[in-house]
């Protein structure tokens, strides 16, 4: 028996190849399926399963690309009505892996559609749980994203509840030295605590993980349903294209048109530009937003424009102007690329650069907009409107223009983007703090 995890940092996602006999079975897999079926031709084997643990909201999973591909029966949790072909697996059923058994856990809290996966080694003894959006190092699936999307909605506090009853009835029977490997670590907002571990035991949830710790239900549901992170604009819209099943990748990346930089782009679509900061302030498309190629792109791309808006895609170079693309494709949002397109010299909109003495000398002459999150501490600033960047857009009618405005956030990407989104909309100069905000940031004894 064999155990791989493949772990995507972008959005935080890991899922897992199990290797027995010549026979593979995967967990969760993300959006490409070469990387597992590259391991399995390695391994020697072949996929002949893929297991579902819910229908995913922050990424778009591979499992009808390979069950056309690899023939793979994919196994799923009966209540999510999936539109694909599958296999119910009840609560408490097992598949033979080879020589290994993987068991169907029924763990509602996250989703109401939910299962965790038990490995069941060659020698009978349960040697690892696969725990999807349930159980992660030190945190437990957020409760609040089924109440308006997927075929099984469900409120939050009624998952709350669920999430409950999984921890004490489920995962506390379990033997300690059981190790979790789960779908998601740290950076991903699909729980709100977790550990950067990406893999862990039973025995050390128990002791560690809050969730284990409290004991009355109304207490746990309070406390998990506390501080839960912003719910992008993505996410309801992954969890029914992964309830219905997503198109080939390269067959998907392929039908998304290119055009040479100077073909003139339609009014009233978007414009992102995955360029660094730098080359977008020398000069962009009129109203680009500026929402870089870097670790969390994916997240906030799918944060900042909707599912059903249409956008060009703008990149320094082919290479990268490639790369943004799968990044789009990992959320999904391939299929609403009007046309990506190279841009290598800068554009007729240069940014405004701010004085940075003048800011420090006189901060009441500006409007200063903090994108911070409301958990990220309080304002820097004693003038400064607090609108997070996801909210950005919706928000814009209440930013004051009676001064110009400078933007920040806690480092400089969000703020690169929250200043484009802001030069487009409002009648006045907006300038980005960027990683300036440091100089006003309190230095930690």
């Amino acid at each position: 028996m064999k155990i791989k995890q493949f772990y995507d940092d972008g959005l935080a996602h890991a899922s897992y190849a199990i290797i027995s006999k010549g026979k593979a079975a995967l967990i969760d897999p993300a959006r490409d399926p070469k990387p597992y079926l590259d391991f399995a031709k390695e391994q020697k084997a072949d996929i002949v399963a893929v297991f579902e643990t819910h229908p995913h909201a922050d990424f778009v999973s591979s499992h009808l690309e390979l069950h056309t591909k690899a023939g793979a029966t994919i196994y799923i949790n009966g209540d999510m009505g999936a539109a694909y072909p599958h296999q119910i697996l009840e609560d408490g059923e097992e598949v033979q892996i080879g020589e290994v058994t993987i068991r169907a856990l029924y763990t509602p809290g996250h989703s109401p559609d939910h299962s965790t996966y038990l490995l069941i080694d060659e020698a009978a003894k349960p040697h690892a749980v696969f725990t999807g959006d349930s159980l992660f190092v030190g945190d437990v699936g957020r409760p609040d994203l089924r109440e308006g999307a997927g075929k099984t909605k469900a409120q939050r506090k009624e998952l709350a509840r669920k999430m409950y009853h999984t921890i004490n009835h489920v995962f506390k029977s379990l033997d300690d030295d059981i190790i979790v490997y789960p779908a998601h670590g740290a950076g991903s907002l699909c729980g709100k605590n977790m550990s950067s571990d990406k893999s862990s035991t039973i025995g050390r949830e128990k002791e560690e993980n809050w969730a284990f710790q409290i004991q009355q239900e109304e207490e746990f549901v309070k406390a998990l349903l506390e501080d839960q992170p912003f719910v992008p604009h993505y996410f309801p819209y992954d969890v029914e294209v992964n309830r219905t099943g997503a198109s080939p990748l390269e067959e998907s990346i392929r039908a998304v048109s290119r055009q040479n930089y100077d073909v003139p782009l339609e009014k009233g679509v978007l414009i992102v530009d995955t360029r660094p900061k730098e080359q977008f302030k020398q000069g962009h498309f009129p109203g680009a937003f500026n929402i870089m190629n870097g670790e969390k792109f994916e997240t906030w791309l799918g944060s900042i424009v909707k599912p059903e808006e249409p956008y060009y895609l703008i990149a320094e170079n082919e290479q990268e102007l490639d790369e943004v693309i799968r990044k789009a494709a990992k959320i999904g949002y391939e299929k609403q690329i009007r046309t990506a397109r190279v841009v290598s010299q800068p554009k007729d909109q240069p940014s405004a650069k701010l004085d940075l003495e003048h800011f420090k000398e006189h901060p009441d002459a500006y409007q200063v907009v903090d994108l911070r999150n409301l958990s990220e501490g309080d304002n820097l600033f004693e003038q400064a409107q607090r609108i997070p960047l996801h909210e950005l857009r919706e928000r814009v009618e209440e930013i004051k223009t009676d001064k110009p405005v400078v933007v920040h956030c806690a480092g400089g990407y969000r703020s690169a983007a929250g200043s484009s989104i802001l030069e487009g909309a409002l009648d006045t100069k907006v300038y980005d703090l960027s990683e300036a905000v440091k100089d006003f940031t309190p230095q930690e004894a």
